[in-house]
Protein backbone atom coordinates (compact mmCIF):
# COMPACT_ATOMS: atom_id res chain seq x y z
CA UNK A 1 0.00 0.00 0.00
CA UNK A 2 1.25 3.48 -0.84
CA UNK A 3 1.00 5.99 1.69
CA UNK A 4 2.30 9.67 1.20
CA UNK A 5 0.57 11.28 4.19
CA UNK A 6 -0.09 10.75 8.48
CA UNK A 7 0.50 12.43 11.26
CA UNK A 8 2.65 10.80 14.17
CA UNK A 9 3.39 12.11 17.84
CA UNK A 10 6.30 12.62 19.15
CA UNK A 11 7.78 12.49 22.70
CA UNK A 12 11.02 13.46 23.52
CA UNK A 13 12.52 12.09 26.55
CA UNK A 14 12.23 14.24 29.87
CA UNK A 15 15.46 14.98 31.66
CA UNK A 16 16.69 13.26 34.96
CA UNK A 17 16.38 15.12 38.31
CA UNK A 18 19.81 16.50 40.14
CA UNK A 19 21.02 14.77 43.02
CA UNK A 20 20.89 16.13 46.85
CA UNK A 21 23.85 14.23 48.46
CA UNK A 22 26.87 14.81 50.72
CA UNK A 23 30.28 13.56 50.80
CA UNK A 24 30.42 11.03 53.38
CA UNK A 25 34.25 9.81 53.80
CA UNK A 26 36.53 8.51 56.79
CA UNK A 27 38.94 11.07 57.23
CA UNK A 28 36.95 13.98 54.95
CA UNK A 29 35.59 16.24 57.44
CA UNK A 30 32.92 19.08 56.03
CA UNK A 31 32.56 16.61 52.60
CA UNK A 32 30.41 18.94 51.16
CA UNK A 33 27.73 18.90 48.59
CA UNK A 34 28.22 15.95 46.31
CA UNK A 35 24.70 15.38 44.30
CA UNK A 36 25.30 15.08 40.44
CA UNK A 37 23.30 16.61 37.62
CA UNK A 38 20.56 14.33 36.05
CA UNK A 39 21.10 13.37 32.45
CA UNK A 40 19.74 14.91 28.90
CA UNK A 41 16.14 13.24 28.07
CA UNK A 42 16.40 11.65 24.65
CA UNK A 43 15.74 13.36 21.29
CA UNK A 44 12.83 11.91 18.70
CA UNK A 45 15.05 12.31 15.23
CA UNK A 46 13.67 11.69 12.08
CA UNK A 47 16.08 9.82 9.37
CA UNK A 48 16.04 9.69 5.91
CA UNK A 49 16.37 5.74 4.83
CA UNK A 50 16.68 4.90 0.76
CA UNK A 51 15.28 1.61 1.22
CA UNK A 52 11.51 3.37 2.35
CA UNK A 53 9.23 4.73 -0.45
CA UNK A 54 6.30 4.80 1.52
CA UNK A 55 5.03 5.63 5.12
CA UNK A 56 3.12 2.83 5.78
CA UNK A 57 4.80 1.66 8.75
CA UNK A 58 3.40 5.13 10.42
CA UNK A 59 0.15 4.57 9.28
CA UNK A 60 -0.18 1.85 11.92
CA UNK A 61 2.23 3.23 14.66
CA UNK A 62 1.90 6.74 15.58
CA UNK A 63 3.30 7.19 18.87
CA UNK A 64 7.22 7.68 19.03
CA UNK A 65 8.75 8.50 22.63
CA UNK A 66 12.39 9.11 23.51
CA UNK A 67 14.25 7.67 26.67
CA UNK A 68 14.33 9.80 29.65
CA UNK A 69 17.48 10.74 31.18
CA UNK A 70 19.00 9.30 34.57
CA UNK A 71 18.62 11.28 37.53
CA UNK A 72 22.06 12.29 39.13
CA UNK A 73 24.13 10.62 42.21
CA UNK A 74 25.94 11.28 44.77
CA UNK A 75 29.56 11.90 44.35
CA UNK A 76 28.99 13.97 42.25
CA UNK A 77 27.97 11.21 39.52
CA UNK A 78 26.07 12.29 36.76
CA UNK A 79 22.73 10.44 35.24
CA UNK A 80 23.08 8.39 32.42
CA UNK A 81 21.43 11.03 28.77
CA UNK A 82 18.59 9.03 27.44
CA UNK A 83 18.49 7.10 24.23
CA UNK A 84 17.35 8.86 21.40
CA UNK A 85 14.66 7.53 19.29
CA UNK A 86 15.47 7.14 15.71
CA UNK A 87 12.27 7.05 13.25
CA UNK A 88 13.36 5.86 9.88
CA UNK A 89 11.43 8.15 7.04
CA UNK A 90 11.33 7.77 3.12
CA UNK A 91 13.56 10.29 1.18
CA UNK A 92 11.72 13.22 -0.08
CA UNK A 93 10.25 13.53 3.47
CA UNK A 94 8.32 17.28 4.34
CA UNK A 95 8.01 17.77 7.96
CA UNK A 96 5.41 20.07 9.31
CA UNK A 97 3.59 20.93 12.56
CA UNK A 98 0.46 19.57 12.56
CA UNK A 99 -0.93 22.11 13.96
CA UNK A 100 -0.22 25.16 12.12
CA UNK A 101 0.94 23.53 9.21
CA UNK A 102 4.21 25.30 9.59
CA UNK A 103 7.52 23.07 7.85
CA UNK A 104 9.50 21.87 10.19
CA UNK A 105 11.94 20.83 7.69
CA UNK A 106 12.60 18.68 5.04
CA UNK A 107 14.82 15.14 4.60
CA UNK A 108 15.84 14.77 1.02
CA UNK A 109 19.31 12.84 1.59
CA UNK A 110 20.20 9.36 2.58
CA UNK A 111 20.92 9.42 5.59
CA UNK A 112 19.83 13.18 6.89
CA UNK A 113 18.45 13.58 10.07
CA UNK A 114 15.95 16.00 11.40
CA UNK A 115 15.32 16.48 15.56
CA UNK A 116 11.69 16.62 15.40
CA UNK A 117 11.20 16.72 19.25
CA UNK A 118 14.01 17.87 21.33
CA UNK A 119 14.76 16.18 24.83
CA UNK A 120 14.89 17.94 28.14
CA UNK A 121 17.60 19.18 30.02
CA UNK A 122 19.10 17.43 33.48
CA UNK A 123 18.41 19.56 36.35
CA UNK A 124 21.65 20.51 38.35
CA UNK A 125 21.80 18.48 41.84
CA UNK A 126 23.07 20.75 44.97
CA UNK A 127 26.82 20.27 44.26
CA UNK A 128 26.13 23.16 41.51
CA UNK A 129 24.53 25.20 44.23
CA UNK A 130 27.78 25.34 46.61
CA UNK A 131 28.95 29.05 47.30
CA UNK A 132 31.45 30.41 49.63
CA UNK A 133 28.64 31.78 51.92
CA UNK A 134 26.04 28.58 50.94
CA UNK A 135 28.47 25.75 51.35
CA UNK A 136 25.19 22.99 52.33
CA UNK A 137 22.81 23.40 50.14
CA UNK A 138 20.24 21.19 50.60
CA UNK A 139 17.91 21.33 46.95
CA UNK A 140 18.35 20.38 43.34
CA UNK A 141 16.54 21.02 39.61
CA UNK A 142 14.47 19.21 38.46
CA UNK A 143 14.59 17.28 34.72
CA UNK A 144 12.79 19.46 32.07
CA UNK A 145 9.99 18.35 30.30
CA UNK A 146 10.86 17.16 27.07
CA UNK A 147 9.65 18.16 24.06
CA UNK A 148 6.40 16.90 22.80
CA UNK A 149 4.21 17.20 20.17
CA UNK A 150 2.11 16.18 16.69
CA UNK A 151 3.60 15.99 13.28
CA UNK A 152 2.63 15.44 9.82
CA UNK A 153 4.57 13.64 7.33
CA UNK A 154 4.48 14.19 3.83
CA UNK A 155 5.52 12.32 1.08
CA UNK A 156 7.03 13.52 -2.48
CA UNK A 157 8.94 11.31 -4.50
CA UNK A 158 12.20 12.39 -5.91
CA UNK A 159 12.64 11.61 -9.45
CA UNK A 160 14.41 13.44 -12.17
CA UNK A 161 11.17 12.90 -14.93
CA UNK A 162 7.86 13.16 -14.18
CA UNK A 163 5.50 11.73 -16.85
CA UNK A 164 1.93 13.81 -16.52
CA UNK A 165 -1.19 13.55 -18.64
CA UNK A 166 -4.97 12.19 -18.28
CA UNK A 167 -5.86 8.81 -17.23
CA UNK A 168 -5.18 6.38 -20.47
CA UNK A 169 -2.39 8.65 -21.79
CA UNK A 170 0.26 5.87 -21.99
CA UNK A 171 2.22 7.00 -18.71
CA UNK A 172 2.64 3.01 -17.45
CA UNK A 173 2.99 1.96 -20.73
CA UNK A 174 5.88 3.85 -21.26
CA UNK A 175 7.22 3.56 -18.06
CA UNK A 176 7.41 -0.34 -18.33
CA UNK A 177 8.61 -0.13 -22.01
CA UNK A 178 11.80 2.26 -20.76
CA UNK A 179 12.35 0.94 -17.38
CA UNK A 180 11.92 -2.56 -14.78
CA UNK A 181 9.43 -0.85 -13.49
CA UNK A 182 5.81 -3.33 -13.43
CA UNK A 183 3.05 -0.82 -13.24
CA UNK A 184 -0.44 -1.81 -13.65
CA UNK A 185 -1.31 -1.34 -17.49
CA UNK A 186 -5.26 -1.50 -18.96
CA UNK A 187 -7.60 0.05 -21.02
CA UNK A 188 -9.89 2.04 -18.38
CA UNK A 189 -9.37 4.88 -16.97
CA UNK A 190 -7.34 5.35 -13.48
CA UNK A 191 -5.77 2.27 -13.74
CA UNK A 192 -3.03 3.92 -12.16
CA UNK A 193 -3.53 4.77 -8.45
CA UNK A 194 -0.39 5.15 -6.66
CA UNK A 195 2.67 6.84 -8.23
CA UNK A 196 4.99 4.80 -9.51
CA UNK A 197 9.51 5.12 -9.88
CA UNK A 198 11.50 3.47 -12.80
CA UNK A 199 15.23 3.96 -12.92
CA UNK A 200 15.90 4.14 -17.03
CA UNK A 201 19.09 2.83 -18.06
CA UNK A 202 21.02 3.94 -21.20
CA UNK A 203 24.91 2.87 -22.06
CA UNK A 204 27.56 4.12 -20.84
CA UNK A 205 26.28 3.65 -17.11
CA UNK A 206 24.11 6.37 -17.77
CA UNK A 207 20.63 6.71 -15.54
CA UNK A 208 18.03 8.31 -14.34
CA UNK A 209 14.91 7.91 -12.17
CA UNK A 210 11.24 8.60 -13.84
CA UNK A 211 8.32 8.77 -12.06
CA UNK A 212 4.45 7.84 -13.44
CA UNK A 213 1.64 10.10 -11.56
CA UNK A 214 -2.03 9.14 -11.68
CA UNK A 215 -3.50 10.49 -14.28
CA UNK A 216 -4.82 14.01 -13.86
CA UNK A 217 -8.33 15.37 -15.06
CA UNK A 218 -10.11 18.51 -15.65
CA UNK A 219 -10.37 20.47 -12.38
CA UNK A 220 -7.37 18.33 -10.34
CA UNK A 221 -6.03 21.43 -8.62
CA UNK A 222 -10.01 21.57 -7.09
CA UNK A 223 -9.48 18.20 -6.05
CA UNK A 224 -10.94 16.14 -8.47
CA UNK A 225 -9.91 12.50 -9.62
CA UNK A 226 -6.55 11.22 -7.76
CA UNK A 227 -4.39 14.47 -9.26
CA UNK A 228 -4.63 16.61 -7.26
CA UNK A 229 -3.34 14.26 -4.20
CA UNK A 230 -0.47 13.47 -5.98
CA UNK A 231 0.74 16.42 -8.25
CA UNK A 232 3.06 16.98 -5.07
CA UNK A 233 4.93 14.26 -6.30
CA UNK A 234 5.99 16.00 -9.35
CA UNK A 235 7.46 19.43 -7.40
CA UNK A 236 10.66 18.18 -6.90
CA UNK A 237 11.58 16.35 -10.39
CA UNK A 238 13.77 18.24 -12.86
CA UNK A 239 11.95 18.31 -15.97
CA UNK A 240 8.09 17.44 -16.83
CA UNK A 241 7.15 15.33 -19.74
CA UNK A 242 3.36 15.63 -20.68
CA UNK A 243 1.93 12.66 -22.45
CA UNK A 244 -0.92 13.58 -25.49
CA UNK A 245 -2.63 10.67 -26.75
CA UNK A 246 -3.39 10.75 -30.15
CA UNK A 247 -6.99 8.53 -29.58
CA UNK A 248 -8.20 11.96 -28.43
CA UNK A 249 -9.95 14.33 -30.66
CA UNK A 250 -8.36 17.47 -29.93
CA UNK A 251 -4.65 17.16 -28.94
CA UNK A 252 -3.76 20.85 -28.14
CA UNK A 253 -7.14 21.53 -26.33
CA UNK A 254 -5.32 18.54 -23.89
CA UNK A 255 -2.16 19.58 -23.79
CA UNK A 256 -3.60 23.42 -22.71
CA UNK A 257 -5.80 21.28 -20.10
CA UNK A 258 -2.77 19.83 -18.63
CA UNK A 259 -0.83 23.43 -18.31
CA UNK A 260 -3.69 24.95 -16.75
CA UNK A 261 -4.56 22.42 -14.14
CA UNK A 262 -0.44 23.13 -13.15
CA UNK A 263 -0.62 26.09 -13.11
CA UNK A 264 -3.91 26.60 -10.94
CA UNK A 265 -1.78 23.79 -8.86
CA UNK A 266 1.50 25.97 -8.70
CA UNK A 267 2.86 28.23 -10.84
CA UNK A 268 6.30 26.63 -9.39
CA UNK A 269 4.92 23.73 -11.65
CA UNK A 270 3.81 25.18 -14.51
CA UNK A 271 7.16 27.06 -14.91
CA UNK A 272 9.23 23.44 -14.80
CA UNK A 273 11.34 22.83 -17.98
CA UNK A 274 9.02 20.42 -20.27
CA UNK A 275 8.78 18.55 -23.39
CA UNK A 276 5.59 17.15 -25.24
CA UNK A 277 5.33 13.34 -26.16
CA UNK A 278 2.74 12.44 -28.65
CA UNK A 279 2.11 8.69 -27.19
CA UNK A 280 -0.05 5.73 -29.35
CA UNK A 281 1.09 6.62 -32.93
CA UNK A 282 0.37 3.11 -34.00
CA UNK A 283 -2.80 4.71 -34.55
CA UNK A 284 -1.90 6.85 -37.51
CA UNK A 285 -1.92 5.20 -41.00
CA UNK A 286 1.04 5.01 -43.47
CA UNK A 287 2.56 7.65 -44.41
CA UNK A 288 0.19 9.96 -41.69
CA UNK A 289 2.50 11.82 -39.31
CA UNK A 290 1.85 13.15 -35.58
CA UNK A 291 0.23 16.62 -35.41
CA UNK A 292 2.46 19.43 -33.89
CA UNK A 293 1.16 20.94 -30.76
CA UNK A 294 1.88 25.06 -30.19
CA UNK A 295 3.83 24.96 -27.05
CA UNK A 296 6.49 27.89 -27.01
CA UNK A 297 7.84 26.61 -23.84
CA UNK A 298 8.64 23.21 -24.49
CA UNK A 299 11.60 22.65 -25.10
CA UNK A 300 11.17 19.39 -27.27
CA UNK A 301 8.50 17.27 -28.78
CA UNK A 302 8.78 13.59 -29.30
CA UNK A 303 6.31 11.01 -30.98
CA UNK A 304 6.55 7.32 -29.89
CA UNK A 305 4.28 4.19 -29.72
CA UNK A 306 5.48 2.65 -26.12
CA UNK A 307 3.58 -0.56 -27.45
CA UNK A 308 5.25 -0.98 -30.56
CA UNK A 309 8.30 0.57 -29.35
CA UNK A 310 9.08 2.88 -31.79
CA UNK A 311 10.75 6.30 -30.70
CA UNK A 312 11.82 5.72 -27.30
CA UNK A 313 15.98 5.22 -28.13
CA UNK A 314 15.18 9.09 -28.75
CA UNK A 315 13.08 9.63 -26.16
CA UNK A 316 14.86 8.66 -23.11
CA UNK A 317 18.37 9.77 -24.58
CA UNK A 318 16.68 13.43 -25.02
CA UNK A 319 15.39 12.91 -21.44
CA UNK A 320 18.89 11.98 -19.99
CA UNK A 321 20.70 14.95 -22.00
CA UNK A 322 17.87 17.38 -20.44
CA UNK A 323 18.07 15.81 -17.19
CA UNK A 324 21.95 16.07 -17.09
CA UNK A 325 22.16 20.46 -18.09
CA UNK A 326 19.29 20.89 -15.45
CA UNK A 327 21.62 19.10 -12.97
CA UNK A 328 24.78 21.19 -14.06
CA UNK A 329 22.74 23.91 -13.36
CA UNK A 330 21.95 22.79 -10.22
CA UNK A 331 24.82 21.67 -8.72
CA UNK A 332 28.00 21.44 -11.11
CA UNK A 333 29.38 18.93 -9.20
CA UNK A 334 26.46 16.51 -8.83
CA UNK A 335 25.74 12.95 -10.59
CA UNK A 336 22.80 11.54 -11.98
CA UNK A 337 21.62 8.16 -9.63
CA UNK A 338 23.75 5.29 -10.28
CA UNK A 339 22.41 2.50 -8.75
Amino acid sequence: MFVDYTEIQVIAGTGGSGAEAFRREMGVAHGGPSGGDGGRGGDVILRADPQLWTLLDHRYQQHYRAERGQHGQGKDRTGKDGEDMIVRVPVGTVVRDAETGDIIGELTEAGQELVAAKGGRGGRGNAQFATPTRQAPRYWEPGAEGQERRIALELKLIADVGLVGQPNAGKSTLLAAVSAATPKVADYPFTTLTPNLGVVSLTGSRTFVIADIPGIIEGAHEGKGLGHRFLRHIERTRTLAYLIPLDIDDVQAEYDLLREELRRYSEDLVDKPHCIIVTKTDVLGPGEDAPHIEAPGAWGQFAISAVARRGLPELVEALWLRVRDVVAEEEPEEELYQP
